[in-house]
């Protein structure tokens, strides 16, 4: 499992800055997905308002809403294929438990694929993955290389001997269909 410090700054009750919190954080494997780990290490589902307290925001799901927000990981076990692995119900049930919202986008003829109505900016922190998009296309990511993902529909696959580990914020927006 993956670790963070995660170090939170906010406000006092005279307006001076404070560090809020400093702590641990830890991934954590989503039953029934294969190994894949997630973490959401900060989020809200609306537009912040300063000064605060530096006490985390509620959120309602792993994607946010319109004016929400996640900085969210994600780590990718060597030789994760989402088509091979298929999610049966009993793993769907589990995973939407553990992180709610995390399936609720995927398309059920095609495993792994899905579209959420965000903008995703990723940083791949380490290893290799492949980012496929539903035209076909194949794109292959190492670490340092950042992805835009623009509320497109996209799986994640990862055939390297390595784990692939992911960094990144999502940003709701609006999704015409």
């Amino acid at each position: 499992m993956g670790t963070f410090r995660r170090v939170v700054t906010g406000h006092r009750a005279d307006g001076k800055s404070i560090i809020a919190s400093d702590s641990t954080f830890e991934t954590s494997q989503v039953p029934g997905l294969g190994g894949i780990e997630v973490g959401t290490l900060w989020g809200a589902d609306s537009t912040f308002d300063y000064p605060d307290d530096g006490q985390p925001p509620p959120t309602s799901s792993w994607f946010p809403p319109v004016g929400g927000v996640r900085l969210i990981t994600f780590v990718l076990p060597a030789g994760n294929d989402p088509e091979r692995a298929g999610i049966d119900a009993e793993s769907a049930t589990a995973a939407e438990q553990f992180v709610p919202g995390l399936l609720s986008h995927f398309t059920e003829d095609r495993p792994g694929m899905h579209r959420s109505a965000t903008c995703d900016m990723h940083f791949v922190i380490s290893g290799r993955c492949v980012l496929e998009l539903d035209d076909g296309s194949s794109t292959t990511l190492a670490a340092g290389d950042v992805i835009i993902q623009s509320g497109t529909m996209h799986l994640w696959k990862n055939p390297f001997d390595q784990p692939c580990r992911v960094i990144g914020a999502m940003v709701g927006a609006h999704l015409k269909k």
